[in-house]
């Protein structure tokens, strides 16, 4: 499969990303923060095989995941090479484990009781970032920026 993806995904397209043996992980490509650590795990040995789908740019996120954009936004999701979805504290273990350099702490936070507690504090800055970045007002606009061709990369 190409390293970008239409929003016109073919059932064929779409069942190879959902059978990729490969975890995927769902980021907001539209926030700085987001952007800049996704960026920084992408230079990191290991991150080819991981498959990076920027969730600002994937409208057909849904059909290809069975996860609304706006649950998307909300919290970091990683897929595991099972087929298990994990959020937050979670997910960002299972991102360090796959992460040359990363290891360590991914296995550190696993085997101890530190993941919940790592877990709260992320859930509390989720719901601060997306409120405060992505809302105005009483209303919050989840949609895909323009350049949609883009979101999915190996």
């Amino acid at each position: 499969m190409s390293r970008e993806q239409t929003d016109h995904t073919t059932a064929a397209e779409a069942a190879e990303i959902e059978n990729t043996p490969l975890p995927v992980v769902l980021f907001d490509g539209g926030c700085p923060l987001c952007s800049r650590e996704i960026d920084h795990y992408r230079r990191v040995r290991g991150a080819d095989q991981i498959q990076w789908v920027d969730i600002s740019r994937t409208p057909n996120l849904q059909w290809l995941y069975g996860i609304d954009p706006d649950t998307a936004m909300r919290r970091f999701h990683v897929r595991r090479s099972d087929g298990e979805w994990l959020t937050g504290a979670y997910a960002f273990a299972e991102v360090w484990l796959h992460l040359r350099g990363y290891r360590v702490a991914g296995l550190l936070v696993t085997k101890t009781r530190l993941l919940p507690l790592f877990d709260w504090a992320y859930r509390r800055f989720a719901d601060w970032r997306f409120e405060r970045r992505r809302c105005d007002g009483d209303r919050c606009a989840v949609t895909p920026r323009p350049d949609a061709n883009e979101g999915v990369s190996k």
